[in-house]
């Protein structure tokens, strides 16, 4: 049963200060300028980040990459010998949610 065709709903325009919204789409959306083909906006739909994932989009990922251990876990997989340790990953999603949550308080 088809309810609606996908064309036929706007489209949510994303929240300010998103990567996928530009830097100044609050205001032009408070100012009722909006983009051209989008959907008008009610102007009490808004949009309010918690500081986790304020902290998370400001930067809580490293950019650091090491290609060799990707090459060597990649090798482990194909024959096999790849051993996953439970206990390291508890422990390691643990630090991150402490430092995650001590970011957020201090």
């Amino acid at each position: 049963m088809k309810i609606g065709h996908p064309a036929d709903k706007p489209l949510p325009a994303p929240a300010a200060g998103t990567p996928a919204a530009p830097a100044d789409a609050g205001a032009k959306a408070s100012a009722g300028v909006h983009a051209k083909g989008a959907a008008n906006v009610d102007a009490s739909a808004t949009v309010a980040l918690s500081s986790t994932a304020s902290t998370l989009l400001s930067g809580g990922a490293s950019g650091e990459f090491d290609a060799e251990k990707v090459a060597r876990i990649s090798a482990q997989l194909a024959d096999g010998s790849f051993k996953i340790n439970p206990e390291a990953i508890a422990d390691k999603l643990i630090a991150n949610a402490q430092e995650l949550l001590a970011k957020v308080q201090g």
